[in-house]
């Protein structure tokens, strides 16, 4: 039984990823800071969920509260247990959010992350992968974005932070030869969602009867991607490491990949808002705005790469997903 180092796995993605791994025979052990980005009690709630998925199941899962950006307790987590996978999800999250408290970005995202790879690089792993972000194209005019498009000009430091995860792993793949992939995620959305994404405040503010804000006027497009799909593909990913690539452009060859992970069917907002109407059966009371500073007009994914090496192929639908967020909001909060 491979054992599996998941961070962040209180989040949303960690949270589902988790189950998806169990159900796959890995032996995971999920740590989390269970910091106060947004209320903690959901992250509780994940956590009680997951002891009730696990209770009567031969599986082989632990919880810690470690926070990344310390380096004793990561050092300390590396030497009581010998990982064969690390999947590195722990940030902090949010565009908007980075330009409010940069340092959250720099202590997570950076010291963080540098200490899991570094601890990572001496424990000879199978694997190492890691969450990146569509982010990193910033205002790109070029679509759909491929990994091989030019990601020099973030437009927030939450983007430069994951442009900065990407250099730090190759390094470390290169120098290590520690096969690392790196995986660019597309607006990641369903149930057990975190309450500070558009679909969640969306379905909230309309159920509720208050107004919402529409920014760039509802004409900003978004790959969407159903949580399902995402876990259908990294669990796709952990069973199949990088080789060694070589390339023409420098000879710091090292195992490691980047992929988009998305939808590769960007919609826009105006229809992701319609779907919350339809599954709410409730309209929405619009406040028609610009674009805000940090944001994009279009997140729209190239995943051949990740289709061919991997047979990834995203199914759900944004009204499907919609509808399960739904269903799953009403249940949740009663």
């Amino acid at each position: 039984m491979k054992k599996v180092l998941l961070t962040g796995s209180a989040g949303f993605i960690g949270f589902h990823l988790v189950k998806k791994l169990l159900d796959l025979g890995f032996a995971v052990i999920g740590v989390d800071s269970l910091n106060d980005y947004y209320d903690t009690s959901l992250k509780l709630d994940r956590l009680d969920e997951l002891n009730t998925f696990i209770k009567n199941r031969n599986v082989e899962y632990q919880f810690l509260k470690v926070d990344i950006s310390d380096e004793k307790e990561v050092t300390a987590l590396f030497e009581k247990y010998n990982f064969d996978i690390v999947i590195n999800l722990a940030a902090q999250a949010g565009v908007r959010y980075s330009l409010e408290n940069p340092q959250s970005y720099a202590l997570s995202n950076m010291v963080g992350f540098t200490n899991i790879i570094e601890s990572s690089s001496k424990a000879n792993l199978e694997h190492f992968i890691f969450a990146s972000s569509s982010s990193v194209y910033g205002m790109n005019i070029k679509q759909p974005f491929t990994v091989s498009d030019n990601t020099d000009f973030p437009v927030s430091l939450y983007a430069a932070s994951k442009k900065a995860n990407e250099l730090i792993a190759h390094s470390y793949s290169h120098l290590y030869q520690m096969p690392c992939t790196g995986l660019r995620f597309f607006t990641v959305y369903g149930p057990f969602g975190r309450p500070d994404m558009a679909y969640y405040s969306f379905t909230k503010a309309i159920d509720q009867g208050i107004p919402i804000n529409v920014f760039n006027n509802g004409e900003m497009l978004r790959d969407f991607t159903y949580i399902d799909d995402i876990v259908d593909g990294i669990s796709k990913i952990v069973q199949k490491k990088p080789k060694l690539i070589k390339n023409n452009i420098s000879n710091a060859n090292a195992p490691f990949r980047v992929f988009n992970i998305g939808n590769n069917n960007p919609v826009t907002l105006k229809r992701f808002i319609e779907a919350i109407e339809t599954a709410l059966s409730k309209g929405a009371i619009k406040n028609m705005l610009p674009m805000q500073k940090g944001d994009v007009p279009t997140t729209y994914a190239d995943i051949d790469d990740l289709t061919v090496e991997y047979g990834f192929s995203p199914t759900t639908t944004i009204e499907e997903g919609i509808a399960k967020f739904v269903n799953w909001y009403r249940s949740y909060h009663k």
